[in-house]
């Protein structure tokens, strides 16, 4: 009898050691969800592993932008799925919560209330940082359909737009230039303008012509060189645009004015290469001082001028072609009106207030769109071409399919000499942009130039000049995912089409070509200053 109650006690006894580890258990996690622990990556540390948690509060500024970087990873749980409105409706709203929580961060001690934008995104949080070599292909794709759709919302909606907090008369102005381009008169023809390039080339010929007739941009004197101020360092390479726009900017008879209560548009004059060029610290993995380098120059702006802050810097913008150029401007400059080479709809790229920059990649100041042209049509003997560094995670799939291809007419390659690039490119019926580590590649303008009609692998690539551009009568957007059916799409194109798309790159190429001294009408400074007008036109009500 006492040895059956004692195993009755022993029992219960063990019975209690279960029901109070199961409490701790889940005591513990739901702490972990209380207070919202982060997991760090796991990294090496001797010949060993360590890993461990950190609370939001102890991330820096700098942790956040390492974070951001790379396109975000969403779980299943934080992005709809299930159907093509759902998508499109995640994405149109993204950009459109009015709550100030959207920043769960503590403003810096010196930046006004008045830096905060009520419409800022949410900017989606990774739950790890991410080497750019592991990036992957986003959860949602959204098409150029979708963004042209996404465009004419934003625009027609005056819940996306900020009011000044006190009117001014380039208000009235803005308004109406608004109502004159959208009551334009019919335009089938043009002289200068190939009508089945554009949307709607009526709109899109008023909306120019009143450009040049009314607007006006103030630079802001303040910022030291060379990160403000000296577009000479930045003319050649990849990054180029950032100096192109800003010389021809600040030497701009047409445009400028020195009275800031006449301007319609504020241009932050910067770059972005050279800022990371100047201040990024190798091997470091912060972009803390650049991030704040940026901060410090809008309240230097905030408290020496009263612009800013009476539309909030919605009617402010800057050219920035740096791949860490979106995550650098995020905070105060997402009010602005952002103009991207890395402009990526998936991210935080906002269609409709931001500008896609044109990546133009330049050999010689001297000859800044170099020896373009190309065989005729029929002299093309190559179906797709492609040469380029493994960047990112798209080429390597690209090369990888298509390299060893018995099929004689694709030409996939590596990295070879830029000679016999150029040479592929004019003799090639189609070019192939892919991505690299981010969505934008110089191949774009390229192909243009060189009568290579662009196919663009590159999801949720926001392609320059959409306000007005009708990308898909020109060029071709494959998805990522159809990399395998990449030859059978290009042949499905038939003969007709692909002559009339030839046509099309070749009449487009006008607004693709940079010119020293003054600028022509409807070449690239015009275009890229235009999109910024005509953004910040239709976000004025």
């Amino acid at each position: 009898m006492d040895q059956t109650r004692g195993f009755r006690f022993l029992g219960q006894a063990e019975t209690c050691r279960v029901i109070l580890l199961m409490t701790l258990v889940v005591a513990f996690v739901l702490g972990l969800q209380h207070f919202e622990i982060t997991p760090i990556s796991t990294g090496s540390l001797g010949n060993g592993t360590v890993s461990g948690f950190i609370e939001p509060s102890d991330i820096t500024r700098s942790d956040e932008n390492e974070m951001f970087l790379a396109p975000q990873e969403a779980t299943s749980e934080s992005r709809p799925r299930n159907s093509t409105t759902e998508v499109l409706t995640s994405y149109e709203h993204k950009f459109l919560n009015n709550s100030p929580k959207a920043y769960n961060r503590k403003s810096r001690s010196n930046e006004t209330a008045s830096s905060h934008h009520l419409l800022q995104p949410k900017i989606p949080q990774s739950k790890k940082k991410h080497e750019r070599s592991t990036k992957k292909p986003p959860l949602v794709v959204i098409s150029i359909t979708q963004m042209n759709n996404m465009l004419l919302k934003r625009h027609s909606d005056p819940r996306n737009s900020l009011a000044p907090r006190w009117e001014s008369n380039v208000d009235k102005e803005l308004r109406d230039a608004r109502n004159q381009i959208k009551n334009a008169a019919l335009v089938k023809k043009d002289d200068t303008l190939y009508a089945p390039l554009y949307h709607n080339l009526s709109i899109f010929k008023r909306s120019y012509e009143l450009m040049e007739q009314t607007l006006k941009v103030y630079i802001y004197p303040d910022g030291d060189r060379p990160i403000f101020h000296q577009p000479e360092a930045i003319m050649e390479g990849v990054y180029a645009s950032e100096g192109w726009f800003m010389k021809l900017m600040e030497s701009s008879h047409r445009f400028l004015t020195k009275d800031p209560t006449k301007a319609h548009l504020f241009y932050l004059a910067f770059s972005s290469r050279i800022l990371q060029q100047k201040l990024y610290v190798r091997d470091s993995h912060s972009r803390r001082n650049l991030v704040n380098y940026l901060r410090d120059y809008v309240d230097l702006i905030i408290s020496s001028y009263p612009f800013w802050n009476r539309t909030r810097g919605s009617d402010h913008f800057f050219t920035a072609c740096h791949d860490w150029a979106p995550a650098e401007t995020r905070g105060p400059y997402m009010n602005c009106i952002r103009s991207l080479c890395n402009a990526d709809v998936g991210v935080d790229f906002v269609v409709g207030k931001d500008v896609s920059l044109p990546e133009t990649k330049i050999s010689s100041a001297q000859n800044p769109n170099g020896n373009i042209g190309g065989n005729r049509p029929s002299k093309r003997n190559i179906l797709a071409f492609f040469a380029g560094n493994m960047h990112g995670y798209v080429r390597p799939i690209l090369l990888n399919h298509w390299s060893s291809s018995p099929e004689p007419d694709m030409k996939i390659f590596n990295r070879i000499n830029h000679k016999l690039y150029i040479r592929f490119m004019k003799q090639s019926r189609f070019c192939v942009c892919a991505k690299g580590y981010e969505v934008n590649s110089p191949r774009v303008v390229e192909s243009i130039l060189y009568g290579c009609i662009p196919v663009i692998i590159s999801d949720n690539f926001v392609p320059p000049f959409l306000e007005v551009l009708d990308w898909e009568s020109f060029a071709v957007f494959v998805p990522e995912k159809e990399i395998p059916n990449l030859r059978k799409i290009l042949i499905s194109i038939p003969v007709r089409r692909y002559v009339e798309m030839h046509k099309r790159v070749l009449k487009v190429q006008k607004h693709f070509m940079w010119h020293d001294g003054e600028p022509v009408r409807y070449d690239m400074f015009h275009m890229i200053l235009h999109s910024v007008w005509y953004n910040r036109v239709f976000q004025t009500f």
